[in-house]
């Protein structure tokens, strides 16, 4: 089992994934700055200064009405139904969508342009294999 162990991850597709998961976490992080930072304020400014992260429904007795007042809730374990933050979420996911569509979808255009056939052998090195075949048949 051990020797089966070590050939698993001397096969390199671990290493290639440990690198993706790693990559994609930074990733997550700078679309979540890009959400919150950008993205969000707009959406704020086009529904009139809506903050999504304080739209709640709230099932406790606890009044809640603004980021610190849910977030007492939150720890004060008060049931909440925090809807605003799911729409946070589902346009971050719309974005991460987009950009790996994006990037899919040229990586593999540039991809497929790289791997091009490789370029036919020349007039002379056609010449220099038969020449070659001859001599082995000699």
């Amino acid at each position: 089992m051990l020797d089966d162990f070590k050939a698993f991850i001397a096969r390199g597709n671990i290493l290639d994934l440990a690198i993706a998961v790693i990559m994609g976490a930074a990733f997550g992080a700078i679309v979540k700055t890009f959400t919150d930072g950008i993205v969000m304020p707009v959406i704020g400014f086009i529904t009139g200064g809506i903050d999504f992260k304080d739209k709640v429904i709230n099932l406790g007795e606890m009044p809640v009405t603004n980021g610190k007042e849910i977030e007492a809730a939150i720890a004060a374990k008060q049931p909440l139904i925090t809807y605003g933050q799911f729409l946070n979420d589902v346009i971050t996911f719309v974005i991460v969508a987009l950009v790996m569509f994006a990037l899919a979808r040229y990586a593999v255009r540039l991809f497929n342009h790289l791997k091009a056939a490789p370029t036919p052998p020349t007039g002379q090195e056609v010449l220099l294999a038969e020449i070659r075949d001859l001599l082995k048949i000699r």
